[in-house]
């Protein structure tokens, strides 16, 4: 079965749509504009109920089906990226310093255009929630919305999410079962020891010298303190001292991030670089603090459902378009507060060639938007079929 034809009808429209909303991106929680057009859309659609105003500027719609059963969840996220774009198209963001660099627009697009059909269709059993998320890139739009009670308010007993994916196949799906991206934390290491002049170094207490010090040394958990069969990337990424060339700083700031999939490993890094800090600290006699701010946690797709997503991605795709055991990647994303809380998956939807996500190039390619949103119809229909259909 390929793209279902109803949906594909509705390409003209989901390419209006999108191209709407790359004209408008919004930032984090502040997606007023962007919800405002869904629940209108929404409304013209014929839903059976609209909920406004989760997580500030979140969505979430009920479609009703035939008969009892289960409630389904499908998820967009609606937030744009701080980047200025250098696309050149004539739908280019009006809002200066915004852009919808990550294809937001489209998985927003796509999940308008599978509403759209499962509202004049319905042919499934029991409900289909619609979940149209707020700040993806920042902000923990997915946890707030969880924290806010979505799944159980709209008792929401499986959720599914597709991520567009430039430099993969056109058309082709790609998950996998269990991890399939990481957690993403943030550490800050201050430094504090003596400034003076930079020719009488006996006199100072050089935080330079420390901060280059640590930062080596932190490798040293990577190479010597994980399983090798572990995944772990940890990557230093600001290093911040000094004003001149014949001062001794005072101060010094080291920034990075640490991506896991294992809590064991994740709290074997926190320990290790608390001790790590505290060593250097005190061979070279000065302070340090770490501060180790945890942010999202991994994704981690259930496996039989993302296995039962894999099926339905063959329906569309065609068998030899879907890889359900790729290697999970260490891009971080905030469905994973909606995998912890039901089960469910995330996929990537391959694109084709084109610059990639979070780049001032980047667009997002609205020909996928017909399989995307035909997988998501499909999705419902499979998992919850009417009785006796």
């Amino acid at each position: 079965m390929p793209v279902v034809n109803r949906i594909a009808d509705l390409s003209d429209e989901m390419t209006a749509w999108r191209r709407h909303l790359h004209s408008i991106p919004e930032l984090g929680l502040e997606c007023h504009q962007t919800a405002a057009f869904v629940a209108e859309r929404l409304r013209e659609f014929g839903v059976d109920a609209i909920h406004e105003g989760i997580a500030k500027t979140g969505i979430v719609a009920i479609i009703e089906g035939q008969g009892e059963g289960p409630t389904i969840g499908l998820r967009a996220d609606m937030d744009a990226l701080p980047i200025t774009e250098e696309t050149g198209v004539d739908y280019a963001s009006t809002h200066p310093g915004k852009m919808h660099a990550c294809g937001h627009d489209g998985h927003t697009a796509m999940l308008l255009g599978a509403a759209k059909y499962l509202a004049e269709t319905r042919n499934f059993a029991g409900r289909v929630a619609l979940i149209f998320q707020p700040a993806e890139e920042f902000g923990g739009g997915g946890e707030v919305m969880v924290q806010e009670g979505i799944m159980e308010k709209f008792d929401v007993s499986q959720v599914y999410a597709i991520h567009n994916s430039p430099g993969r196949d056109f058309g082709s799906f790609n998950t996998t079962r269990g991890p399939i991206m990481a957690a993403a934390d943030t550490f800050h290491i201050h430094i504090t020891g003596v400034g003076g002049h930079a020719a009488r170094p006996h006199d100072c207490v050089d935080p330079v010298v420390a901060a280059c010090s640590i930062v080596q040394a932190l490798q040293s958990i990577v190479s010597r303190n994980r399983h090798p069969m572990q995944s772990l990337v940890i990557s230093t990424t600001q290093i911040h001292t000094g004003t001149t060339d014949n001062v001794i700083p005072e101060t010094a700031y080291i920034n990075g991030t640490v991506r896991t999939f294992d809590k064991e490993v994740q709290a074997m890094v926190v320990r290790r670089m608390e001790e790590i800090v505290a060593g250097q600290a005190a061979s070279f006699g000065l302070e340090a603090r770490l501060e180790f701010e945890f942010g999202y946690p991994p994704t981690i797709n259930d496996a039989a459902k993302a296995g039962f997503a894999a099926e339905v991605a063959e329906e569309i795709a065609g068998a030899a378009a879907v890889d359900d055991a790729i290697m999970p990647v260490m891009g971080a994303e905030d469905f994973s507060y909606m995998l912890d809380a039901r089960p469910g998956a995330y996929l990537m939807l391959g694109q084709g060639e084109g610059a990639g996500v979070h780049h001032p190039k980047y667009n997002f390619n609205d020909e996928i938007a017909p399989i995307g949103a035909s997988f998501f119809a499909r999705l419902v229909e499979r998992a919850q079929p009417v009785a006796g259909a």
